[in-house]
């Protein structure tokens, strides 16, 4: 067990669905609330909601925030198959399981995710409503299990250089990112972010052949992500490297192929939504189609907010009103 750098913050390990997990946890053991779990996407780390555990804690909640399959100090599987969202939706409820049952009990849980961690939510909820009673995603909407796989969709489009269909092939994107672990996350957070403004530049296509061929390099790193910060995913990424992580990419057809059983299902837990203005997420071509469907896909919705100026990583970028906006809908349920 590492030694967490943030104040108030416990880094543990537990043993669920099959695999080690490491998790942060923070608040209350018996707050009479429903446990805040947080899920994180790519290329991130339970360090990802450093912001989210300090503030949600002090409110009054439990909080618990779970290096995610296949990175940092969570198991990471060899076989592809083994990262799929009923595998990762899995993690989530066993997890939810071992820790309450070391404190005496069940539990009922706020689930929140971010990136690859929002569809996980948005899943938990779906799927397991008896013990996800709420569900807060952050900067990918809610699209009810589709009628579209969308690897067929690129492909039949005429589209061949999207990021999505780069990261297919095992060990090409992988080796592109170890050559340069800081470098390559420096990059990766600041064009995705909300400082980046040159809208010519990012990683959504990738008309060089690479990921990291159109991105920027800043000469001084934004405001929000410290010098500190980046180097403990550095170290995180150095330590797991990134084969785990990219083969959540690597199931998207299997989730697909899986999700059948629940196509065109909405949500009917309380939900909140939080994107940024600038999240390159938003200008894919079924989000606007997505958020507008939210009366009839999220009946449950509480508030879908566009944080003016974030980029991708909006719970980091602007935390304050994330925070808000977050302890607001927890405290209304």
């Amino acid at each position: 067990m590492n030694a967490s750098p943030v104040p108030g913050v416990t880094l543990k390990t537990t043993r669920a669905n099959n695999i080690h997990m490491r998790y942060a946890e923070a608040g209350p053991k018996e707050s009479g609330r429903p446990l805040v779990l947080f899920a994180h996407g790519w290329p991130e780390s339970w360090y990802s909601w450093r912001h989210q555990l300090q503030a949600v804690s002090a409110a009054g909640f439990r909080c618990v925030a779970p290096d995610m399959r296949g990175y940092g100090g969570t198991e990471a599987p060899e076989p592809i198959d083994q990262y799929t969202l009923h595998h990762l939706v899995g993690d989530m409820a066993e997890l939810v399981k071992a820790i309450s049952e070391k404190n005496g009990g069940e539990t009922k849980v706020v689930i929140v995710g971010h990136d690859w961690g929002a569809p996980v939510a948005w899943h938990a909820a779906l799927w397991r409503p008896d013990l996800f009673t709420a569900v807060c995603a952050m900067s990918v909407p809610y699209s009810p299990p589709g009628y579209v796989d969308i690897l067929n969709a690129l492909e039949k489009l005429g589209i061949n250089d999207f990021y999505l269909q780069y990261f297919q092939k095992p060990g090409v994107a992988e080796a592109e990112l170890q050559q340069d672990i800081r470098g390559a996350l420096r990059r990766l957070y600041f064009t995705a972010s909300g400082d980046m403004t040159d809208k010519g530049k990012g990683f959504g296509r990738l008309p060089g052949g690479t990921l990291l061929g159109n991105t920027v390099d800043p000469a001084a790193l934004p405001a929000w992500l410290g010098e500190a910060d980046l180097d403990y995913y550095t170290g995180e990424f150095a330590r797991a490297g990134f084969r785990g992580g990219l083969n959540w990419y690597r199931n998207l057809r299997r989730n697909w192929e899986l999700g059948g059983p629940w196509r065109g299902q909405p949500i009917h837990q309380p939900s909140l939504f939080i994107a940024g203005s600038r999240d390159g997420v938003l200008r894919f071509p079924a989000a606007k189609s997505q958020l507008e469907a939210y009366p009839k896909t999220l009946p449950g919705l509480r508030g879908s907010h566009i944080l003016e100026g974030a980029g991708h990583w909006v719970q980091q970028e602007q935390p304050a009103e994330v925070n808000k906006l977050l302890i607001d809908f927890l405290k209304g349920l």
